[in-house]
């Protein structure tokens, strides 16, 4: 057998729409050593983290953890353990990830109903009522960041229309919190979840989450704890959550004080995760925020300024992705190869209908930066030269820099 030598990745800009570079800070707490999960110092941090995430998502939330897994083990815990099996949910759907949380209802057992907008817009708050009020839902399913899109959907105003009608209101997040407006209290959400590869600047593998009272009093409603660790008088709910790993009653009591054994908490994850909500609330949410729309401000001039054109509602584009149509007669995938190959910086293409027509750059977490903005512009303007395309010299990092200078 020939034994490979240790792990030695290249270097690399990750300027695509995720996963990013994690924050230097994230990668040293990764490598900290581990304790038992009933460890005094991991029980501790735990709590901690659940404290942290509690400003991430700007709630109070008491139910707010994490979940080990992806970003995607966070959305499925979330609706398999909100869904009851023929619920009638509702999915509005203008990009790859809105067929996602459909896709998943689905396979909860949910009557699950779509409205559909053309990628690259997003849905008016009057549209969403319309379509509550006709198919009733239980629940609304709804992601406020699309980055196969790049559009962020609006939604202060989401939540009341939910209340409104008695619905409960879950939306994906994953890739926006952290560089885009998300108020999970004041907005009225009841479940919400994410990752840490985008805006938290963390590596895929957990995904944080955190539930309203009333989505609480329905995971509680759903209880069933298993049979080797049941106490005299523990429930058993007859509509019980029909996955073990994600059932989110019992995950909660592994997070809360009974401690209850349920999984193994991923603990190198955890510190991640932690440091991830650290770091974010250390330089300050808004500030954090305003750091990304500064970013991808400064990148959507910048690739405007070498003759690219946009896609999608500008209005709504999110904060930390921007989209471009890949010029005519170049080959996308061959000049993204070429980007890798000779500057080592990652861009994305997309999905769908938009497969093969759009470059995604991102501008995410610890690459929302300057030197990352201006790095990749300068990159990709001598790429598209390479290919054929007519680039006004300097154009896109000269653009990008007036933007820096006007937010200084």
């Amino acid at each position: 057998m020939n034994i490979p030598g240790p792990i030695d990745p290249p270097a690399r800009l990750l300027m695509g729409p995720g996963p990013i570079g994690a924050y230097p800070s994230v990668l040293r707490a990764m490598s900290a050593p581990l304790v038992g999960q009933y460890d005094p110092f991991m029980t501790a941090t735990m709590t901690e983290t659940q404290e942290l995430y509690r400003g991430v998502w700007a709630t109070a939330n008491d139910a707010t953890l994490l979940i080990d897994g992806t970003s995607r083990a966070g959305i499925e815990a979330a609706l398999v353990s909100l869904i009851r099996p023929g619920d009638r949910v509702l999915v509005p759907v203008f990009g790859r990830f809105g067929h996602l949380l459909a896709e998943i209802a689905e396979r909860a057992m949910a009557e699950v109903h779509t409205i559909e907008t053309d990628w690259g817009q997003v849905f008016p708050p009057s549209v969403i009522e319309e379509a509550i009020v006709r198919v009733r839902p239980a629940l609304l399913a709804l992601v406020q960041g699309d980055t196969s899109t790049t559009m962020n959907q609006p939604l202060d105003e989401v939540g009341a229309i939910c209340a409104k009608h008695g619905v409960l209101f879950y939306t994906d997040a994953t890739a926006s919190l952290g560089g885009n407006a998300f108020e999970a209290d004041a907005w009225g959400l009841d479940a919400a979840t994410a990752g840490l590869q985008k805006c938290l600047g963390g590596p895929s593998g957990s995904a944080p989450l955190t539930l309203s009272d009333r989505a609480f009093e329905i995971v509680q409603a759903r209880k069933k704890i298993e049979a080797g660790i049941r106490e005299p008088g523990d429930p058993s709910a007859p509509d019980f959550v029909r996955s073990n790993y994600f059932d989110l009653g019992m995950i909660l009591d592994y997070w809360g004080p009974r401690r209850l054994n349920h999984h193994t908490e991923a603990t190198s994850m955890l510190y991640a995760a932690r440091e991830c909500a650290r770091v974010l609330l250390l330089e300050g949410r808004d500030a954090v925020i305003e750091r990304h729309r500064v970013a991808g401000s400064a990148m959507l001039a910048g690739v405007q300024a070498l003759g690219l054109t946009v896609f999608g509602d500008l209005g709504h584009k999110m904060n930390n992705v921007v989209a471009v149509e890949i010029p005519e007669g170049v080959p996308g995938d061959a000049a993204r190869a070429a980007l890798l190959d000779d500057f080592g910086i990652e861009i994305g293409t997309s999905f769908g209908p938009l497969h093969g027509r759009v470059w995604r750059i991102g501008t995410m977490g610890y690459n929302a930066r300057k030197d990352a903005v201006l790095t990749t512009l300068a990159a990709l303007e001598a790429t598209l030269a390479r290919f054929g395309v007519a680039v006004p010299a300097g154009a896109g990092v000269d653009a990008a820099t007036d933007i820096y200078a006007g937010a200084a």
